[in-house]
């Protein structure tokens, strides 16, 4: 996957905004995609095979941040941040879940907190920008910055209890919501299906994590406890956070 990066780094499509994308012809692959499910893998082997003693010791830390942070900063490159950060909340998910110590997550939290205005100044794009300032009052400029979470909530919004109906939507079919069938695919959908389809489809979601969780005890081996609470972790991230940002409370920075 990290040839495939470099690949993209050379001769990649953009798209959104991003030189994220390799053009095979029949399907676009975005190599970055790959890797989230594919870094959980590799940290669940790696502390699988680790001797117990020493998951408190540097030689527990220094290679997951190696195979973190190299794949990371290529695909913070491109540039792509919310791979980059959703990819890093796996590997950590993982790496706690190994046993290592709590205090090493909060000095990571601190630096991170610490690495904001650099990030956002050097690593975000100026559209990522314009939304991370005015996602707290995107009516200030509805049709630019603002655009797609106002959209998103009047989509929202416009559902009612049960919805439109099926087909029936408004913001989705008259293309006013954008991105309806990725990231704006929850906006879309409660359109037409209300609020109570909105829970039933949070529902499905917490039974999906609460499965997946479950998973993880009741197995064996280091690696196979690791590899479904670090898979399912990774579908938490993408889905808390993307209901965060349809519904206004968290920046729409892609």
């Amino acid at each position: 996957i990290i040839l495939l990066l470099i690949v993209v780094e050379l001769i990649g499509v953009v798209g959104g905004g991003a030189q994220s994308w390799l053009n095979l012809g029949v399907i676009q692959l975005q190599p970055s995609g790959l890797m989230k499910p594919v870094i959980v893998l590799i940290l669940a082997g790696f502390y699988a095979g680790l001797p117990a003693g020493e998951i408190r010791k540097w030689s527990a830390i220094w290679p997951p941040a190696v195979l973190t942070g190299v794949p990371a900063v290529m695909i913070l490159l491109q540039p792509d941040l919310g791979t980059t950060l959703l990819m890093a909340f796996s590997a950590m998910t993982v790496m706690f879940l190994a046993g290592l110590p709590l205090r090493l997550f909060i000095a990571g939290a601190v630096a991170v907190a610490g690495a904001i205005p650099v990030i956002y100044t050097f690593f975000m794009m100026p559209h990522q920008q314009k939304r991370v300032l005015i996602f707290l009052n995107p009516e200030e400029d509805p049709l630019g910055a603002g655009y797609h979470i106002t959209q998103s909530k009047i989509a929202i919004g416009s559902g009612g209890i049960f919805g439109k109906g099926y087909l029936n939507g408004t913001q989705s079919h008259l293309h006013y919501l954008p991105e309806q069938h990725t990231d704006f695919i929850f906006p879309a959908m409660v359109e037409e299906w209300g609020m109570m389809g909105g829970l039933f489809l949070i529902l499905c979601f917490v039974l999906l994590f609460r499965w997946g969780m479950n998973v993880a005890p009741n197995t064996k081996g280091r690696s196979e406890r690791l590899t479904p609470a670090g898979l399912t972790m990774t579908i938490f991230f993408y889905f808390a956070i993307n209901l965060l940002m349809v519904v206004g409370l968290a920046p729409v920075v892609g």
